[in-house]
């Protein structure tokens, strides 16, 4: 698998991660989640991203590969209540997340603290910035960043603040390409992707029950691209790589509950890269379909 530095890091990130949303949210048992996790590593992965909000992922994480965590880089994200009496974004709920993170994960430091899609408002108060710099100057993280799109990812990148943005871009949400990816990449940015595969929408052949991917699905049907006609590894293969072959994207995280998945992910990286006429074509047919609405999905 291909490796990528993560910005002014310094990390050596895999090209895909994994992201703990779906082990945690879908209720996925631990013994199913330490078969996926350790079949993620064995196949070359290095990056497991996960937060506060996604119910129990950052303990089933900690339970089933602490015994590896020289093999990954670990982040997390912070700023929901997530069953703390506080209100979100709150300084004193920040400290209490990411001690409860480090105890959680069972570690004594992670790589990165993400504060978790907050408004720009909030991050320009500061208070919030000053937490997680407040934590990285006591060794609870290595580096800190933002989790975000549009304005306030804007702000983020520009504010001299953060280490690495993690925002939205994908086959269905390119706004960030034009916007946000080459200011990440004048300020030395670390970009993680979040939905690279654009939550794998072209599985569903009537408009999903979910709210969570409708939008998605909308694009994609005006988008109307043939490989996401096709499906199954054509499809994820396709937008995999459209999502990896953005100068300055360094890491896609993708969540799944298929251990047999990773190696699947890894093995269509390995085919070899996107040909240039195919990403010109996708860039071309969203550049003369996409609504002036169509901005990047938090």
């Amino acid at each position: 698998m291909e490796f990528r530095i993560l910005g002014k890091t310094g990390l050596s990130v895999s090209v895909l991660g994994f992201g703990g949303a779906e082990i945690g949210l879908q209720g996925i048992p631990a013994d199913t989640v330490e078969q996926l996790l350790n079949s993620a590593l064995d196949a070359g992965l290095n990056v497991i991203d996960t937060a506060e909000c996604y119910a129990d992922s950052e303990e089933k994480i900690g339970q089933t590969v602490k015994h590896r965590r020289g093999d990954f880089y670990l982040f997390t994200k912070c700023g929901h209540a997530s069953g703390i009496d506080l209100p979100d974004w709150d300084p004193r709920l920040l400290e209490q997340q990411i001690d409860r993170s480090l105890k959680r994960l069972q570690t004594d430091h992670l790589d990165l603290v993400q504060l978790h899609s907050c408004s720009e408002e909030i991050l320009r108060q500061g208070d919030a910035i000053a937490v997680l710099q407040a934590a990285q100057a006591a060794g609870k993280t290595r580096f800190i960043g933002y989790s975000g799109d549009n304005e306030p990812a804007h702000y983020a990148l520009t504010c001299g603040a953060f280490d690495t943005l993690q925002t939205s871009i994908s086959i269905v949400d390119q706004s960030a390409i034009e916007t946000n990816l080459p200011l990440a990449k004048q300020h030395n940015i670390g970009v993680i992707v979040k939905r690279p595969i654009a939550n794998a929408v072209w599985r569903h052949a009537e408009l999903p029950d979910n709210s969570y991917v409708v939008s998605y699905w909308e694009r994609l049907k005006s988008l109307d691209y043939d490989f996401a006609k096709a499906g199954g590894d054509t499809a994820t293969s396709a937008a995999l790589h459209f999502t990896l072959a953005l100068t300055g994207v360094h890491t896609a995280i993708v969540g799944t509950t298929h251990p047999e998945r990773w190696s699947g992910n890894a093995a269509l990286l390995d085919a070899g890269a996107m040909p240039s006429e195919q990403f010109d074509a996708i860039r071309a047919r969203w550049q003369s379909v996409a609504e002036p609405n169509w901005v990047g999905q938090t």
